[in-house]
């Protein structure tokens, strides 16, 4: 192949001064600021250079036109295929440097305002190819007090529109030892028929045709979260119901339950006392005591005079028991009051139906709007067959 030494030395000079005018763009940055260029004493200087440099490639890019044309007329004269010609570079036409002398830059010589020369645009993410995302599987629920009571309250069906039982309110024992020929003593009963009325308790969502349809995963997240609705309201019920229709009764309203007031004595001492009332009024065996998380802290909390905490130190499991008691915190429960008491013996959930999911179309106008009703609610009463078998403890 020809060689061909002063287009290459042209191309050289080309490269070289292309180099000089990018450091010295580089150097001034995004806004063009030629003070910021290094080697010269003023900014006209600078600007001088680039007209200069600019000058130079306009006048080696003609000469190398020229020149690979007389190169490529050559090697066809000697049969040489066109495909073997080595590639040259275009001839340059308007460079960087020229459109920047005709700006407003240069002929303000050198003031900071903007060039209108058209910049081409950073390919980015941005400004060029958005990178595909697909979202994960994961969704996390809200901050939400979790169901904390309920489990330890018994559960039975019921058919019926209330709960009705019975309860022995008068007990005469007169048992005692008798002699031969001698009279028995007398017992006396007497029962009182009690009722516990089935409450619902129930809560719904509007949403459209194109959600339900569209994502799979929405009938499924409506499907889990409207019943764990359900069940958080019936775990508060179960505290605090203050038993005026539709509401449940819960445990700390109910009539004839006991209460141990804290007044001098250590908060271990008062559940204690609380859990003996249980025991010889109700005649009940408690099992559990339920704390407002903030006194159960406190409670964990308490040390010795010497700093050791009571119920265990901070590296070792928390306490299962206090006095044989289950603890079990619920923010539900009313803060500075704990409720001791037999729960699996003398508590009781009867379940009329559980929870159930229905959707429809026929609320108000949802049939020509594309929406849908979804709609849970469950219906249950509560019974505490024997308050004395419970007690409050209150000023914790």
């Amino acid at each position: 192949m020809t060689t061909f030494p002063e287009l290459k030395e042209v191309e050289g000079k080309i490269v070289e001064r292309r180099k000089q005018l990018a450091d010295i763009f580089a150097q001034a940055g995004e806004s063009i600021d030629f003070s910021k260029v290094d080697g010269f004493k003023s900014v006209d200087d600078v600007v001088g250079k680039v007209r200069e440099l600019n000058a130079d490639l306009t006048e080696l890019g003609v000469k190398q036109t020229d020149l690979a044309m007389i190169k490529r007329s050559y090697d066809m004269s000697r049969d040489i295929p066109e495909d073997d010609a080595p590639a040259t570079a275009p001839a340059v036409k308007g460079t960087f440097g020229e459109q920047f002398v005709k700006s407003a830059a240069y002929t303000d010589k050198g003031s900071s305002s903007e060039l209108d020369i058209e910049f081409k645009t950073l390919m980015t993410t941005t400004a060029g190819w958005a990178p595909e995302t697909t979202r994960s599987g994961l969704l996390v629920d809200i901050a939400t007090r979790p169901v904390q009571v309920t489990d330890i309250i018994p559960v039975d069906p019921t058919s019926q529109s209330a709960y009705v039982y019975m309860a022995e309110t008068t007990f005469t024992n007169n048992a005692a030892e008798v002699a031969e020929g001698g009279t028995y003593g007398e017992a006396a009963f007497a029962l009182t028929e009690q009722t516990s009325t089935v409450r619902k308790i129930g809560v719904w969502v509007p949403v459209t045709d194109e959600q339900l349809e569209d994502e799979p995963a929405a009938q499924a997240y409506l499907d889990r979260r409207l019943p764990f609705m359900l069940r958080q309201r019936l775990d508060a019920q179960i505290l605090t119901g203050n038993g005026t229709a539709p509401n449940l009764r819960g445990i700390n309203n109910v009539v004839g339950i006991q209460t141990q007031a804290k007044g001098g004595d250590p908060v271990f001492d008062a559940i204690l006392k609380g859990a003996t009332k249980v025991k010889v009024t109700g005649r009940a065996m408690p099992g559990a005591v339920i704390f407002h998380p903030n006194d159960w802290q406190d409670l964990r909390l308490t040390r010795t005079a010497d700093g050791i905490y009571i119920l265990g130190n901070p590296n070792e499991p928390g306490p299962s028991s206090i006095w044989g008691l289950r603890p079990i915190e619920s923010d539900a429960q009313t803060e500075n009051t704990a409720v001791v008491g037999d729960f699996t013996n003398y508590s009781l959930l009867a379940v009329r139906r559980g929870v159930e999911v229905q959707v429809t179309n026929a609320h108000s106008t949802f049939f020509t709007e594309g929406k849908q009703a979804v709609r849970a609610d469950m219906r249950a009463a509560l019974v505490f067959t024997r308050p004395a078998a419970f007690a409050t403890v209150t000023g914790i």
